[in-house]
């Protein structure tokens, strides 16, 4: 099953429903705004982008100014303050893309029709 993790206002979130739905592919959509990812999760889909740092976004984050967190603060910070995650998160298994990332939605597509 494909997940989305992002919010109701967030365009590429929206761009990411799109996507899946125009290919008729069922996901599970989290509103990070409502449940934000555990430390399993959120483990498990930065192995899957490459580091806990690409689901990092900084600009959305009052206390960057003061001292920049090493990965594991920033583990610790991103399950507490979800709203500071890059979205659209989508992951399928332990495969996962981060942000407009068409290309990685297409292979992850390709998997879920592939079963």
């Amino acid at each position: 099953m494909i997940q989305i993790f992002g919010t109701t206002k967030c365009k590429g979130t929206k761009a990411a429903q799109r996507f899946f739905s125009e290919r008729s592919l069922k996901v599970q959509f989290v509103d990070l705004k409502l449940k934000g990812l555990s430390k399993g999760e959120l483990t498990s889909v930065a192995r899957g982008v490459g580091g806990i740092r690409a689901l990092y976004d900084a600009t959305r984050d009052p206390t960057v100014r003061y001292a920049a967190p090493t990965d594991t603060q920033l583990e610790a910070l991103l399950v507490d303050h979800p709203e500071w995650l890059v979205t659209p998160i989508v992951r399928r298994g332990p495969a996962a893309a981060v942000g407009l990332a068409e290309e990685r939605w297409r292979s992850l597509a390709e998997a879920e029709k592939a079963g």
